[in-house]
């Protein structure tokens, strides 16, 4: 989806050290097959989180970043595979700007956040789970528990569109 965007990217492995990153204006936490709400585990990416840059949680990503910043993820009551309608609370934040304030995502998990970490406010609900997206009260960590990067996720190029520019404002400020 970045690439779409002309956004320059590059992909890495979550156990690449900190210091053989190049410089950043951004960085995801894809999600992945990893069974955060179970292990907690998930590369260097409690490293990348220490940086001062902008990082968006998908998923698994998502889940570790609550669980690292005090927050708690564990597996889902009801695990969604699918399509799911979701809801913005609050307008949704940053990384939902511009977008309807219920929309269709694409789901595919087991584990989910329950507990916000202090200094994070939720951003989207569903009915079977709460914490469908979160952000911090600084406006740079962004959590999404569903895939904005799948065709089936109604507002997901908007989404990756308002990172990228949370990404630049934050660089060039």
């Amino acid at each position: 989806m970045l690439r779409y965007l002309k956004v320059d990217t590059q992909i890495i492995d979550n156990t690449t050290p900190v210091e053989d990153l190049r410089e950043l204006d951004g960085l995801i936490l894809s999600g992945g097959a990893a069974r955060v709400g179970l292990s907690g585990e998930l590369g260097n990416c409690a490293a990348f989180l220490e940086l001062d840059i902008p990082v968006l949680g998908i998923c698994a990503g998502h889940q570790f970043m609550a669980r690292h910043y005090g927050g708690d993820a564990r597996e889902s009551p009801e695990p969604e595979f699918g399509a799911m309608e979701i809801e913005l609370v609050d307008r949704g934040g940053m990384i939902f700007a511009g977008t309807n304030p219920v929309q269709t995502v694409w789901e595919s998990h087991n584990d989910e956040v329950h507990v916000v970490p202090d200094g994070f406010f939720v951003t989207a609900s569903s009915p079977s789970c709460a914490v469908q997206g979160m952000e911090n009260e600084d406006g740079t960590r962004f959590g999404l528990q569903f895939h904005p990067e799948v065709n089936d996720s109604e507002f997901g190029k908007e989404m990756f569109e308002n990172f990228v520019e949370v990404c630049r404002r934050r660089r060039d400020s």
